[in-house]
């Protein structure tokens, strides 16, 4: 039996970590806390003064039509690959060959970091920390793809308890060694976090690590919100 009094129920049953409330959120950065690319093309063909419908891959928001992110999808490149080749059609699009991702995103982001954050997520960063729960973010490219400097006048990074960032420690969702770094940098078991992510194959990766998980779905990012508030137990007029 376990000797953990929060692990069991109030008739002294064991309670499945899937069903008892965290004691921390953890969230992947890209399309989860910062709005998507696929989000903004129209804003974005706008500021770079591409023809519109000049972008029209959409990735998760439509994963049959957009061929490479289905490559993506089936492990045939990584994450950064995509983008990788994105930049470069993005910049061969407005006659500047030899874009990276970092080009891309420093070109398309504006100047002010706090804009590329969604405001209803940095509300409910905001109240998870009220609310006593401890908070961090696992990225597989946090850094390499915004910068330091951007990042570094970014509001909802002031105030964190953990920052796992792959540019870094060189481990990538879904690999196991990169949930051990997060939940030890949180100080607590997997199974006392919840893991927010927009990938499927790092959900699943946090699964394998014994994490709660809550799986970010961009076509309904209202919805998702609402979700994670309330695994956290974080009333509606807290964050919304």
């Amino acid at each position: 039996m376990s000797a953990n009094p929060a692990a069991r129920g109030a008739q002294g049953s064991p309670v499945s970590p899937s069903r008892r409330r965290p004691r921390a959120l953890l969230l992947d950065f890209g399309a989860v806390i910062s709005r998507s690319l696929f989000e903004c093309h129209r804003e974005t063909e706008q500021l770079l003064g591409l023809a519109d419908g000049t972008l029209d891959w959409y990735g998760p928001l439509d994963p049959v039509g957009d061929t490479l992110w289905a490559a993506q999808l089936r492990g045939d490149i990584t994450e950064r690959d995509y983008w990788a080749e994105r930049a470069r059609q993005m910049g061969a699009a407005l006659g500047e060959p030899g874009w990276d991702t970092a080009t891309m995103l420093a070109r398309v982001r504006h100047n002010d970091p706090n804009r590329t954050v969604r405001p209803a997520i940095a509300q409910l960063m905001r109240a998870t920390r009220r609310a006593g729960l401890k908070l961090g973010i696992l990225s597989n490219e946090l850094e390499l793809f915004y910068g330091r400097d951007f990042l570094s006048r970014m509001e909802v990074l002031r105030d964190l308890d953990a920052v796992v960032d792959a540019t870094h420690t060189g481990i990538l969702k879904p690999d196991a060694r990169a949930y051990a770094l997060a939940t030890q940098a949180l100080g607590l078991e997997p199974a006392d976090i919840l893991f927010v992510d927009d990938q499927f194959r790092n959900i699943a990766g946090a699964v394998a690590a014994g994490l709660q998980v809550q799986y970010f779905d961009l076509r309904d990012v209202p919805g998702n919100l609402a979700a994670v508030a309330a695994r956290l137990d974080i009333p509606d007029e807290e964050w919304r």
